[in-house]
């Protein structure tokens, strides 16, 4: 399927690795010219060496990255110095760390809501009236399962991404739906991305059992028996920006191997 995108700007956020990688990846696939942006400058780097040479990528598609941190105004700054203007948005920011909402303390907090609820609307804010402008427009937010189907010892994810998602539902209903511009958020279960590596070692760490028996339980608790990959991941992200899914905002579209139990 073509998705019609092919020449536009896309800017990927958290895209050196995991599921920001894939995203990027499968836009570029697509011809679209993308910019992609994280704080280590040399993953970075290595990924977007990657993403050029990829034997998918067409020769007219380019690649450019800018090592910053976009949940600061200076970062964000450093991307728009670039370019301004963007056909695609993707929106992403590494989690805030589990534990107890005892534990958490105004500043983790702050930090929490800073990352993942007002980075992405300060991006939208930045770019859709140019969208609107050009008749043509895709904000895509990675947020989390988690918003559909809270996790405990993420507190802080379920609080700060459920703000954003309130946000998009209503900004996705203005008159940016008949401008061409759409909003919808992609929540991501359990993918094979360093952020679950990195869960499941600190609860080896705590009780003992080995990471291969933890995520082992893991998989047979998804009725997919096993975890997504981001490039999975990423080809239901470029379709969400492709003209093919014009009719498609405000959404939260689940991507979790069937894990969430409801029926809505």
């Amino acid at each position: 399927m073509d998705l019609g995108i092919a020449g536009k700007y896309a800017l990927v956020c958290g895209a050196s690795k995991g599921l920001g990688f894939g995203c990027a990846q499968a836009l570029v696939r697509e011809g679209v010219h993308v910019l992609i942006v994280a704080r280590g400058a040399e993953a970075l780097e290595a990924a977007a060496n990657k993403l050029i040479a990829d034997s998918a990528r067409p020769a007219s598609a380019s690649v450019q990255f800018v090592a910053a941190d976009i949940t600061t105004a200076e970062g964000r700054a450093a991307v728009f110095a670039v370019r301004k203007d963007f056909d695609i948005v993707v929106t992403n920011a590494g989690g805030p760390p589990p534990g107890d909402f005892r534990d958490w303390d105004r500043d983790a907090w702050i930090k929490a809501v800073d990352a993942n609820m007002l980075t992405p609307i300060e991006l939208i804010k930045a770019t859709v009236d140019g969208m609107a402008a050009r008749g043509f427009g895709r904000i895509v937010n990675i947020t989390s399962s988690s918003v559909k189907s809270p996790i405990d010892v993420l507190g802080l994810s379920n609080g700060a991404r459920s703000g954003l998602t309130g946000f998009v539902a209503g900004v996705a209903r203005t008159k940016l739906a008949a401008q061409g511009v759409t909003l919808n958020n992609l929540l991501p279960g359990v993918f094979d991305t360093d952020r679950i590596k990195n869960m499941l070692q600190g609860t080896s760490e705590k009780t003992g059992q080995s990471v291969q028996s933890l995520a082992e339980a893991r998989r047979k608790n998804i009725p997919a028996q096993r975890f997504g990959t981001p490039e999975e991941f990423g080809a239901i992200c470029a379709f969400l920006c492709s003209v093919h899914a014009a009719y498609m905002t405000g959404q939260n579209v689940l991507a979790d191997g069937g894990a969430y139990p409801g029926t809505y």
